[in-house]
């Protein structure tokens, strides 16, 4: 019994002598996350926390008297999720195909809409000082909604669009014909 537990003893001792320590901690710049996507031609990031779902576009039903870039009203899950084209709202088209185009899911304790959107590239992250002013000239109706941009590892730009400033505009939540 006794050579065993000297058996055992020994090839503890061995093991902490040759195990690697753990790597030496790295001062890393603090990361920042959204939700990549296109419209009207330019990339997008949009905040984690203005996004509550990302899903493939729905089928939905024409609602009469609504604003051309309403698509319609879709039925989620047992909640109507009414569904916008944010590339018409900004007087644009989608130019992807159906099987490219992805809803963005806004929700909030007065709103619940699907925002349309050419593709969907998924969660981004950037180093915060990457940061900066968006230096891509976008169309004038889109400056409101751009709060700068993050710079990727390739030095791309990715202008920050902010769903909660789309979510308060008047024009997009009065979204009847006049």
């Amino acid at each position: 019994m006794s050579s065993a537990f000297e058996a055992l003893s020994e090839l503890a001792s061995l093991s902490r002598t040759s195990a690697k320590g753990l790597p030496a901690r790295q001062a890393t710049a603090p990361r920042w996350s959204g939700i990549g996507f296109s419209s009207l031609g330019f990339r997008f990031v949009t905040p984690l926390n203005h996004v509550s779902e990302l899903m493939e576009v729905p089928s939905a039903t024409m609602l009469p008297g609504v604003q051309p870039w309403v698509l319609g009203l879709s039925n989620v899950r047992g909640r109507l999720l009414p569904l916008f084209d944010l590339a018409h709202f900004f007087g644009g088209a989608i130019t992807q195909a159906k099987k490219y185009q992805r809803v963005l899911v806004l929700e909030t304790d007065t709103l619940y809409s699907g925002i349309v959107v050419d593709r969907a590239f998924g969660m981004q992250h950037f180093t915060s000082d990457s940061y900066g002013e968006s230096m891509e000239s976008l169309p004038e109706p889109l400056a409101p909604f751009i709060e700068g941009a993050y710079s990727d590892a390739e030095g791309k730009a990715w202008p920050v669009f902010s769903m909660a400033k789309l979510a308060g505009d008047s024009r997009f939540t009065n979204a009847a014909l006049v």
